[in-house]
């Protein structure tokens, strides 16, 4: 029975920092609202000219959001936005946008 018991404590240990982990993650960033004013909390822009966000690839969201820091994409704009924005900050952002879901086909 003892076994048992350490067994149940150890994989509660483990499981809480994961779940902590899972729930951080989807969480909204805190610097979200700097892009939700264009393109939205949830990723569907309202404003035209502005490109939807959500369900766009990670990889491709975190390169980009890093070029308009970096100035490798001259958009004022965004170079504005993101420029003092951390990696950490820029991944958290990438993140949460490629998994909000994308726009039904036929919804402006």
């Amino acid at each position: 029975m003892h076994i048992l018991m350490m067994a149940v404590l150890c994989a509660c240990a483990v499981a809480n920092p994961l779940a902590a982990a899972q729930a951080a993650a989807l969480a909204p960033p805190s610097r979200l609202g700097l892009c939700a004013a264009c393109h939205g909390a949830q990723g569907h822009a309202s404003m035209p000219g502005v490109p939807h966000l959500a369900g766009q690839r990670e990889d491709y969201l975190r390169a980009a959001l890093r070029q308009y820091r970096d100035g490798q994409r001259n958009v004022a704009v965004m170079r504005t936005a993101v420029g003092p924005l951390s990696d950490a900050e820029l991944d958290a952002l990438a993140l949460w946008y490629s998994r909000q879901s994308p726009l039904v086909q036929g919804q402006p």
